[in-house]
């Protein structure tokens, strides 16, 4: 300990003034214990429970603020794990120096806040589960107490460390690293002092992270123990602790926190890791850093958020829900049943990794093509046709697993592919997961944005990526080493790839490979069916874009499920238009033909291209999204003799990805008319779920919603029933005609959500109803975010979105039912039914694009908002018709309803509303 730069000066702790929004008076205490120094020192502590006997609370939650915080930033987390009558007893005290805890004077390093954090727990006594949770600097402190209480082995009879929960603070920080972020300028000579003690611009910058902003009397009640220069002193002091450079004081006690922290993820500990990635002090590093030092914790990254997480974002939910699951998990028959159930499943089929087919039929038909790349037509003639075989491929990917392995690239170690699909991507793809590190696979209709959501969010190692994705890399700066994957006969000078930051090429992996095992080395051991082999993206269309994980296992069952649906095997080929189908192809052992076409915009497939890519190939199968489909249908009429004559031979036809209309399979089966049009439903999380072909549509006729059909063997479908809110249940049923949540369950439903714990907790929190439970043994499940229902004969229609769902003072009202009825119009083309107006008053308006399309946006005509009405059989407030409705990157298909209906709300109200798409 020391004297601060600013002078020694003392004051006795105290207590918050009345009226701070959301503190209760009754919280704050003033507890007494020895400091690092042994100097008896009054610290001020927020208490939930101060009075509660053994058996009263479920633990103690430990919380400990950072720099320039205080207990004030733990309130909601107070209010709500105590709010409930049995609940958890929240103890955060205010660092000394800090908060309205004793100002002594005395400069405190690490060491001394750990230990001094220990006095306190002492001095109350604390006894039972005890939770330390702790934020920015405060999470180191936390992590130094948890690692030494968990080292004493339960030397205190009456208390257990019973989890660690950190958010947006250090575990370790590098020798040689300046400090984190801002924090360089703010450690300046000179600066430190200014902007800390004597002025308050710390305080103020640091608050001003909170998006959106704090409300100015939440902001004055952060401000309210640091109003002068010495009550700032503790802020300057905290700074100063940074441990830059081997030899700064606080190094030994950081580099022990360090060592603790990697204890405590070899123990059994439960870890919580919290995260708000627009953090301009602890960024990606650092929670790089804690995955790796708790290699179990649970992660749960909060999209938008910054670094004053608790201001930020639901914490204290997420929180709360992970102690019900993880500290004390609640639903012991649940968990029995669900025991007894996956004892009780039949015996898993033998796993075969998604390599195993490429290497069978490498030795079978050599010769035969694994991969098809059909180019755009020049002129009158042929298009380029690249065909690669069997062979190639395996000895390729086989090649590449040697040259990555070569490179460094280890097990677990995650492999952004930006690569567009082809037979590069696919060898590429079965090399990484062959020596078991993660695929890490973003199309590039995500968009920039999103791409580098999930580039950065996902916490990749390698980028492979074609030049111009590496571009991206370069100026967004994305993580991760970089390797080129150069397109086809497309030279790119040296130079310029190491502008890019790239270290080798693929074709040099690819060698350095083929030497390698030439001079006898082997390929590492091929992963556990249960280790990461994929993260996956949703298509972000309701929300950002979720890193889906599957396991080797999952991933295999995902390709069968997928061939089945698809009827797709050695003997019929997939002209695919998706990319992530293109890359499942080979791995049940079929020639997958990849057309000319953009594949981040599916609505640039022609009719003409889809022909060129079947005649090339010979496939009588063919996958495209509905956006893809629509525009073929829309260019047929250019086909030639030749072109029509190609698809005519297409037997199997899938449209997959959202909702495809009877009269657009209608018109693809006048096209193709062997094929049986088909659209499997699904998600990335789990597909496929069910299927439907175009005559069971006819069958089943005009319902609520789109039907998409019964679902394909191995998967289960229920549904958990709407309340009057509008809200899901977590009890699932199968009884026909109730409307609620899509919830199904398979053997090859997702791993989880990546670093999204609290999401994923959310889509499998389900109690099924027991016959459902008995026909699911694998126990796994996930809600869809679909609403729907199921039919007296097993058919189930989805009636659009959960969010989606219009909650008015009359009644629920799932949209697309509603939107087909009014899509029947004369002049209606593309329907979206939304809710405009407060809660209580809310009303139905429908916004349109038109036929023929509209220039700019209009009210329709009196007839036809007469004729909606009437075809809906509700008062819809108003029809607005508009040039473009918005829809996802992915598919060109999902509307934006929530766009749609902020939009409506601002045009209704005679606001001024800009463009909508």
């Amino acid at each position: 300990m020391s004297a601060p730069a600013g002078g020694p000066s003392a004051r006795p702790a105290g207590l918050p003034p009345a009226g701070l929004p959301g503190w209760r008076p009754e919280w704050s205490r003033l507890v007494s214990a020895p400091d690092a120094s042994g100097t008896e020192r009054t610290w001020h502590v927020l208490d939930t429970a101060p009075d509660a006997a053994p058996g009263e609370v479920l633990g103690t939650l430990l919380c400990v603020h950072g720099n320039p915080t205080w207990s004030y930033l733990w309130r909601d987390l107070a209010q709500r794990a105590s709010g409930q009558g049995f609940g958890w007893r929240v103890v955060a005290l205010d660092h000394l120096e800090m908060g309205f805890s004793e100002r002594t004077g005395v400069r405190r390093g690490l060491a001394d806040r750990i230990a001094e954090l220990d006095a306190v727990v002492a001095a109350l006594d604390l006894s039972g589960d005890v939770v330390a949770v702790g934020h920015d600097w405060g999470g180191v402190v936390a992590t130094g107490w948890a690692a030494r209480e968990h080292a004493r082995g339960g030397r205190h009879a009456a208390r257990r460390l019973a989890g660690l929960v950190v958010m947006n603070t250090a575990a370790s920080h590098p020798v040689d690293a300046p400090p984190p972020g801002p924090l360089t300028l703010a450690t300046l000579p000179g600066v430190l002092p200014l902007v800390t003690s004597r002025t308050d611009a710390f305080l103020r910058t640091t608050l001003a992270l909170c998006r959106p902003p704090l409300p100015a009397d939440v902001r004055a009640a952060y401000l309210a123990p640091y109003r002068t220069r010495a009550e700032r002193a503790g802020v300057e002091a905290f700074v100063a602790d940074v441990p830059t450079g081997p030899d700064h004081p606080v190094r030994p006690a950081f580099e022990e926190v360090s060592a603790g922290a990697d204890r405590l993820g070899a123990s059994d500990v439960p870890a919580l890791v919290l995260w708000g990635p627009r953090d301009p002090v602890f960024g990606e590093r650092y929670l790089r850093d804690w995955r790796a030092r708790l290699p179990g914790a649970d992660v749960h990254r909060f999209t938008g958020a910054g670094h004053l997480l608790p201001e930020d974002a639901d914490v204290a939910g997420v929180v709360l829900r992970w102690l019900d699951e993880r500290v004390h998990p609640q639903g012991p028959a649940d968990a029995a049943a669900l025991q007894d159930a996956q004892e009780q499943a039949p015996e898993r089929a033998e796993h075969r990794p998604l390599w195993a087919r490429t290497a069978e039929r490498a030795a079978a038909e050599p010769d035969a093509p694994a991969v098809v790349e059909v180019g755009e037509r020049e002129g009158s003639g042929p298009p380029p046709v690249r065909r690669i075989p069997w062979s190639l491929l395996q000895r390729r990917t086989t090649e590449l697993a040697a040259g990555l392995a070569e490179l460094g690239v280890r097990p677990g170690q995650r492999v952004s592919l930006l690569v567009p699909p082809g037979a590069d991507l696919t060898a590429v793809l079965y090399a990484v997961l062959r020596i078991g590190a993660v695929a890490v696979v973003a199309d590039a209709g995500l968009g920039v944005r999103g791409l580098t959501r999930a580039v950065t969010g996902s916490g990749v190692d390698v980028v492979v990526g074609v030049p111009k994705a590496l571009a991206a890399a370069r100026v967004l700066r994305w993580p991760g080493r970089r390797i080129a994957a150069t397109p086809r006969g497309v030279r790119v000078d040296d130079a310029a790839l190491r502008l890019l930051g790239v270290e080798t090429t693929v074709l040099e992996v690819a060698e350095r490979g083929r030497r390698a095992l030439a001079a006898g080395a082997q390929l590492p051991p091929e992963p556990s069916p249960e280790a990461e082999a994929l993260v996956l993206f949703t298509s972000g269309s309701t929300g950002p874009a979720k890193g889906v994980v599957y396991t080797h296992r999952q991933t295999a069952m995902l390709a069968q499920a997928l061939g089945a649906a698809i009827r797709t095997d050695p003997a019929h080929g997939l002209v695919s238009a998706f990319a992530p189908f293109a890359l499942l192809g080979p791995a049940l052992g079929a020639t997958c033909v990849v057309p000319a076409m953009d594949v981040t915009k599916p609505a640039t497939l022609t009719a003409s291209a889809l022909a060129d890519a079947v005649a090339a190939s010979g496939s009588t199968s063919a996958f495209l999204s509905p956006a893809a489909l629509v525009n073929v249908l829309a260019t047929a009429d250019r086909l030639d003799e030749a072109g029509r004559a190609a698809l005519a031979r297409v037997e199997t036809l899938l449209s997959a990805g959202a909702p495809v209309p009877v009269p657009l399979l209608q018109r693809a089966r006048q096209l193709m008319p062997l094929a049986d049009p088909r659209s499997p439903y699904g998600a990335t999380e789990v597909l496929p779920a069910t299927d439907v072909g175009l005559s069971d549509l006819l069958e089943a006729g005009a319902g609520d919603g789109t039907c998409v059909g019964r679902p394909v063997p191995g998967v289960v479908v229920g549904i958990a029933p709407l309340d009057a809110d509008g809200v899901a249940a977590d009890d699932v049923v199968t009884t026909p005609g109730v409307t609620g949540e899509v919830v199904v369950g398979g053997e090859h439903v997702k791993d989880r959500y990546d670093q999204l714990w609290a999401t994923h907790a959310a889509s499998v929190r389900v109690r099924p109803s027991a016959a459902l439970a008995a026909a699911n043994p694998s126990g796994r499940w996930h809600r869809t975010g679909d609403v729907g229902h199921v039919d007296e004969r097993g058919r189930l229609w989805v009636q659009g979105r959960l969010a989606h769902v219009v909650v008015t003072a009359d009644e629920v009202v799932t949209p697309v039912g509603l939107e087909q009825r009014a899509e029947t119009v004369e002049g209606i083309a593309r329907a979206a039914l939304v809710g405009v107006g407060p809660r209580h008053a809310r009303r139905l308006a429908v916004v349109a694009e038109a036929d023929p399309p509209v220039r700019r946006t209009t009210v329709a005509a009196p007839a036809t908002a007469r004729a909606v009405r009437r075809a809906t059989g509700r008062d819809v407030v108003a029809v607005l018709l508009v040039p473009a409705l918005p829809t996802d990157v992915r598919h060109n298909s999902k509307i934006d309803r929530v766009r749609v209906a902020t939009w409506a709300g601002r045009v209704l109200a005679g606001q001024r509303a800009g463009r909508l798409a």
